[in-house]
């Protein structure tokens, strides 16, 4: 029945692990098995970020095919999205993950028709309200309480009149201003010809003053401004913890992760190619990603987590069996990595905090 608990199986037992000159090893409980996984390590700095004796932990699986958005909330919770399902799934350490919220994507009457129906990234605003990008749904929402029933205020649907594509992603800048990715990975063929689109770009999007919208209001469109529109499939979107750069993933064709300089108004500049995975061939590739309060990135990729520099060196990749989607920093320190991967949820520890909304 839609909204009814859904009993998740968990595995968070407890192993060793052992480090070696190139590598560090991390073991993943499963079902009844342990999974070796390798942090590969490109430069000493991996050292100081990835404990030795850490490792990557599946807290949560049995999902839908694919997981994706996880927060953090301000009461200890994790939630996050299980897009092929059209939930928004909820888990508490030591407990079991449930259905917090269905529909949380598409809500029309007829079939979808589409692998995407849910909602998709999560984030928090200053008053700890949960921001969605809504993905099927076609726009950007914000629920009033951390409550399902709660009033739902949407904060951008159309741009020029046209309806968004489907908001991927989305990031709060101390401002105020909500930041969010545009991609067609909502729409019910996933590509720029879909009948359903309307606008020709697949762009990243600010609006201003979004947390300041009274509950409930409608948007005010006039406010939504595009700023990036030359990227194929713009996905995941993070700022540097000083606000200077905004970080913004290209998934295809080109597996790129792009650098802005944040201008004072607000607006963007200077876009350079921070790295480019383009040649590699293990599965997933840029999506999701987060940065902890020295500045470094971690982002889904090709094959795990890919861990930058600030400058865009690739210090290493956290190895995890299925592919990433998305992370959240949470825990009591924020020093707790999170990590959505197709039907799992795994979760390592780290030693420098997140920069958590």
């Amino acid at each position: 029945m839609a909204g009814a608990p859904r009993r998740i199986t968990l595995y968070n037992s407890r192993v060793n692990c052992r480090s070696s000159v190139s590598s560090l090893v991390l073991l993943t409980a499963a079902a009844g098995s342990l999974f070796s996984q390798t942090a590969q390590k490109l430069d000493p700095a991996m050292d100081r970020l990835v404990p030795a004796k850490s490792m990557v932990v599946r807290v949560a699986t049995g999902f839908n095919k694919w997981t994706e958005g996880p927060v953090w909330t301000r009461s200890n919770s994790l939630l996050f999205a299980e897009i092929p399902g059209n939930n928004i799934m909820i888990w508490r350490p030591g407990g079991v993950a449930s259905v917090f919220m269905h529909p949380s994507g598409y809500t029309g009457s007829a079939p979808y028709g589409g692998p995407e129906p849910g909602s998709n990234g999560m984030t928090l605003d200053s008053f700890g309200r949960l921001t969605v990008a809504g993905h099927a749904r076609r726009n950007v929402w914000r629920l009033e309480s951390l409550d399902p029933t709660a009033t739902i205020t949407v904060l951008a649907d159309r741009y020029e009149g046209k309806l968004l594509n489907s908001p991927n992603d989305l990031v709060y800048k101390s401002d105020g201003s909500l930041y969010f990715t545009d991609p067609p990975y909502g729409l019910p063929t996933q590509g720029d010809q879909d009948p359903a689109k309307q606008l020709k770009v697949n762009g990243v999007y600010r609006i201003v003053g979004a947390h300041q919208q009274k509950p409930g209001a409608p948007p005010d469109r006039a406010k939504l401004q595009l700023l990036i529109q030359d990227l194929p499939r713009p996905n995941g979107i993070a700022f540097s913890p000083d606000e200077k750069y905004l970080y913004v993933n290209n998934s295809e064709p080109k597996k790129l992760w792009m650098r802005y300089a944040v201008q004072p108004d607000g607006s963007l500049a200077n876009g350079t190619v921070l790295y480019d995975a383009t040649t590699e061939s293990a599965p997933g590739g840029p999506d999701g990603m987060k940065v902890d309060q020295e500045g470094n990135i971690y982002s889904a990729g090709p094959g795990g987590v890919w861990v930058f520099s600030a400058n865009g060196k690739h210090l290493g990749t956290i190895k995890v069996p299925e592919t990433v989607g998305n992370l959240a920093w949470g825990g009591y320190l924020g020093k707790t990595l999170y990590i959505t991967a197709s039907t799992s949820i795994y979760s390592i520890e780290l030693n420098v905090a997140g920069v958590r909304p």
